[in-house]
Formats: structure tokens, sequence, C-alpha cells
């Protein structure tokens, strides 16, 4: 008897250690499946955008400098023009100026949160942050399109359509973002760096500025770049805003376009494979590259903070 039990414990114990061994190996290909998907649509989606942005100067012999450096669009005039350079500074233009808004705003709320606020204020300003989050796009340009871009007509000159009316509308979709990120970065200092500063007998303002805000300058940075790259992909809500119009803007009262606005005005009117539509596909490249140039920017920043 005693015997068959020890024989009994023994094939439990192989069959658990075998159940284990199954379940790891179980978990390892079902994550190792995700991530080739990513990795797969990742490179397909790259690679689809690069083929059919190129077509447009490989296939339709459109001029890349003049693609760039052109102020002129034209494509339907008995001799078209595909001059990309207000689009591609109007996405520029207001993903830098609501940068310049947000971030200021985003890292001074983080600051409220975690080194002045008592407990209750980061439970009143979170939710607050975490509904911005959660309103749609439409929802922000339609508030731009009833309230700002009046006011701004009324108070200004023009119609009201403008860079101003895309920055300030982009600035606070993307506040919450800043301001999430930058709490969490301000949040994981260790608290020997505010201690021993104070143990100095420098001021709590004095620890904030020479200490907490240098330590998590890389995280704050990173921040501020997702941010502008929420900002750069926007469509919707800066469409409704901005204006749309062809030309360079010569001041923030002037109406602009985007790369995404225009994409997303004309691709629909477009026959699929013409040098109009080739031509709006060179825009997502453009898109895609910058996306990628904000990628590598926060990745550099990420190295720095684990140093």
């Amino acid at each position: 008897m005693e015997n068959k039990a020890a024989l009994s414990a023994g094939e439990r114990l192989i069959k658990s250690k075998r159940n284990r061994s199954l379940g790891e190996l179980r978990g390892k290909i079902l994550v190792t499946l995700c991530a080739l998907i990513m990795i797969t649509a990742t490179v397909s989606v790259t690679i689809f955008l690069t083929v059919k942005g190129l077509q447009s100067f490989l296939v339709n012999h459109v001029s890349p400098i003049e693609f760039l450096t052109s102020t002129n669009w034209n494509p339907l005039a008995d001799d078209p023009s595909y001059g990309a350079l207000p689009f591609i500074f109007g996405s520029l233009a207001v993903t830098f100026l609501s940068a310049l808004i947000a971030a200021p705003l985003g890292i001074g709320g983080a600051i409220f949160m975690t080194e002045i606020a008592p407990s209750w204020g980061r439970k009143v300003l979170q939710p607050v942050i975490e509904l911005l989050v959660g309103i749609p796009s439409v929802v922000y340009g339609f508030i731009g399109l009833t309230i700002l871009v009046p006011f701004i007509r009324e108070h200004g000159t023009g119609t009201g359509f403008s860079i101003l009316a895309g920055t300030i509308v982009l600035s606070i979709m993307i506040l919450p973002t800043i301001t999430t990120i930058a709490t969490d970065a301000m949040g994981a200092l260790p608290s020997s760096l505010r201690e021993g500063s104070l143990a100095l007998g420098a001021t709590r303002w004095q620890t904030i500025r020479k200490v907490l805000l240098p330590a998590a300058l890389p995280s704050l940075l990173t921040a501020v770049v997702l941010g502008m790259a929420r900002a750069f992909g926007e469509a919707l809500a800066v469409q409704m805003v901005i204006g749309n119009v062809r030309s360079l803007p010569a001041s923030l009262l002037d109406p602009s376009a985007t790369l995404t606005t225009i994409i997303t005005l004309n691709m629909g009117h477009t026959t699929y494979g013409s040098v109009e539509n080739n031509t709006l596909w060179s825009m997502g490249l453009i898109l895609l590259i910058i996306s990628f140039v904000f990628i590598l920017i926060v990745r550099y920043l990420s190295s720095r903070r684990k140093i």
C-alpha cells in the first residue's frame, strides 16, 4: 500500500510538472504569436505606405523637390502642380504651437498634483484629466467650430478659421497626454531627492525647480514629444477649425491646412491610381516618416532616462 501511495504521489507530481510545462509552452506560443502579429502589421503598413507613397515620384514622375518645396497645389489645372509645402508647414505649425501651450500647463499640473496639492487635490484633478481623454475628437472640433471660431472672428481679423483656432483645439486635446505622463514621471522620483534638498535648507520651490525638474527632464520631454505625435496625426478636430486652404498663412489668424486634413478631404474624391491619389499617398508617407522621427526621439529620451 505504501509503495502504491508513493507511486501515485510520484505520478501526480510528474503530471503536475507536465501540465505546468504545457501551460508555459502555450503561454510562450501565445505571446510570441501576438508579437509576430504586431511586427507583421507594422512592417506591412510601412511597406504598403512606402510603395504607394513613392508611386507619384517613380510612376507619375512628380518632382520630389517640387512636391516638398512648392506652395502651389492645383491638381485639376491644365498644367497641374503638386506642391505640398503649405500642408507640411501647417501640420508642423499647429503641432509645435500646441506643444508650446500644452507643455507648460501639463507639467505645471503634474507638479501641482505631486508636489503641492494635498491628497484630495489629485483626487479631484485626475478624474478631470481622464474625462478630457475620453472626449471624442469630433466634440473638440465642434466646440471649436461653435465657440472658438466665432470668438476669433469677432475679436480678430478674417473668418475665424485659422492656425490659432487649430492650435488651441489641439493644445486642449494633447494636454491630458502630457499631464498624465508628466505626473507619473514626477511621482516616480525617489523621495530621497526631496528630503535631501529640504534638509540642506532649500525651499519647496527651489527643490522643485533645481532638483526634481532636472531629474525628471527626460521623462517630461518624452511626455511633450508624445503629445506632439498625437497632435501631428490629428485630422478631424483640426479640419473643422483650421480653414483648409491651399496657401501658406501669413499670420496666426490666417486659415491653413495640414497633411491630415487634405488627405481626409480629398481622398474620397480622387480615382485610385491617379496622380492626385498617389500624391495624397505621398503625403501619408510624409506623415509616417515624421511619426517615426517622433518615435526615435522618444526612444532616445527613454534611453537617457534609464541612464
